[in-house]
């Protein structure tokens, strides 16, 4: 259906066109299952307005086919890469990006290990019955609790992040009497292309350890009998969409796991996570079995010309495989027309902000990385033309934005329902109760049935929290205490 239009506000980003069609899904960007009937947004089964009254807004959707499908796919995708070379690849889903006892089973049934960098993750992934022996654990900062806590289930690898640890997980492993098995985290000096926030390898930064200085580090695990080296370890940042980055990554580190070799076994490499996903119709990530293709040759090619036997390689991806199997849900509040200077003669355009009743607490990431979002009205489509939109949220701060620039239906309006796709991860994971708003609820949808897997937060949960408050008395216990002073 082409609509017809006015031309391209000024105030428009350059990567964002003026789309013929404001309620056409952009592809790439929602779950597999999401779909337009009779106008309205369905995604696993289920619409809009249905999930909408059940649940409420704002409202987080996981399409558990699309998830449980993604996480077969990425590790197919390794395995048939590495087996080509020879080895094997193991993957881990990065728990960051979004974890409840739900998504962790969902990963277990896949077939992959999960990743943890926190007591409160690893207590997630133990509810769910994942086996001890397929965690990992991350972190620049672990407490000694959660060493001891992690050794003491049997955990299947610690990433070591700095010479401390190295101590204190021997310490714990050796109180334990088990063989603990550790990676060494490493910068290898790769910077990815993207924010400066996301790149975590280059060396002003606060994971891991220098490469030249990881040899004498390696030296010293070796030195406890409680310590198993397991291989070195490197991520080089998110929202990674090429493979090159990788590459250089995995060469350098190939160069110190020769040297290694020499002192001991080196079974593993871990290459880390970060893989790409669009969030915007200017976003291409390459396909992840495409991205698997290209490292396992650049492994493959390095370890011939350094003449050593092929490692089992580890990935780590997270928002690979559920972020764009999420989308949030809004209903908007208010719409309001701003006139925005865009020339200096004092020439004007008009930026139209639609706020909804969500914002920052459950989408931080536009307010801590500038990242870009996209938006389609959900309850209906419209034949009214395109205009440019700033969707803001309802917190008391001006940065409170959810999707920068979208062209939407000039007729938007209060009361429509309004879907942000590929927030799946890192959205609920980084939520918060800023301005006393209760987090929203996790409903996964398939098949046409919806359940929650994560509660909300109500503002009775929110004051259940505060010292200071007294829950008012109920009639009957008023009674009671009148009856028995």
């Amino acid at each position: 259906m082409a609509l017809s239009h006015a031309g391209p506000n000024p105030l428009a980003p350059s990567w964002l066109h003026l789309p013929d069609d404001a309620n056409a899904l952009v592809p790439g960007l929602w779950s597999r299952t999401t779909e337009r009937a009779d106008g309205e947004l369905v995604v696993g089964g289920v619409r809009a307005s249905e999930l909408a009254e059940r649940f409420g807004t704002p409202l987080y959707v996981i399409d558990e086919q699309d998830a449980r499908s993604r996480a077969v796919e990425v590790r197919e995708a390794f395995d048939r890469a590495f087996g080509e070379i020879g080895t094997a690849a193991k993957v881990y889903y990065a728990g960051k990006a979004f974890l409840s006892v739900e998504v962790a089973k969902w990963m277990d049934a896949a077939g992959l290990d999960i990743d943890v960098c926190t007591g409160g993750e690893l207590a997630v992934a133990l509810a769910a019955g994942i086996d001890p022996e397929k965690l990992g654990f991350h972190g620049n900062n672990k407490s000694l609790a959660e060493i001891d806590r992690a050794v003491s289930v049997g955990l299947g690898a610690i990433v070591i992040d700095s010479l401390q640890e190295i101590d204190r997980v021997a310490e714990a492993a050796e109180r334990h009497g088990v063989r603990q098995s550790v990676r060494l985290r490493v910068n290898s000096g790769v910077h990815a292309h993207t924010h400066a926030f996301l790149a975590t390898a280059h060396e002003d930064q606060k994971f891991g350890i220098p490469l030249e200085s990881a040899a004498d580090a390696v030296a010293q695990i070796r030195s406890h009998p409680s310590l198993a080296f397991r291989g070195l370890h490197c991520h080089i940042g998110s929202q990674i969409f090429g493979a090159d980055g990788f590459a250089e990554s995995a060469a350098r580190l190939l160069s110190l796991h020769k040297e290694l070799l020499a002192g001991g076994e080196v079974p593993e490499l871990n290459l880390g996570g970060g893989f790409g996903i669009a969030y915007t119709a200017a976003d291409d990530p390459a396909p992840i079995a495409e991205l698997a293709r290209r490292i396992a040759e650049t492994v493959a090619a390095g370890c011939a010309e350094l003449d050593i036997p092929t490692p089992v390689v580890a990935f780590e991806p997270g928002r690979s495989i559920i972020g764009t199997a999420g989308l949030t849900l809004y209903t908007v509040g208010t719409t309001k027309d701003v006139p925005v200077v865009f020339q200096d003669d004092g020439e004007t355009a008009v930026r139209r902000y639609v706020s909804v009743d969500g914002g920052m607490s459950d989408n931080a990431r536009p307010a801590l990385y500038e990242a870009d979002y996209s938006a389609r009205i959900a309850g209906r489509v419209s034949l009214a033309a395109p205009e440019l939109v700033r969707v803001a949220g309802k917190h008391c701060e001006s940065g409170d934005i959810v999707v920068n620039a979208e062209y939407l239906p000039g007729d938007v309006r209060p009361g429509d329902l309004l879907a942000v796709p590929a927030t799946g991860a890192y959205c609920w994971p980084l939520s918060s109760n800023y301005n006393h708003i209760g987090r929203p609820p996790v409903v996964a949808v398939r098949d046409g049935e919806a359940r929650v897997i994560v509660r909300g937060e109500t503002i009775e949960d929110l004051l259940a929290r505060d010292a200071g408050y007294q829950a008012p008395a109920s009639a009957e216990s008023a009674s009671k205490e009148r009856s028995n002073p």
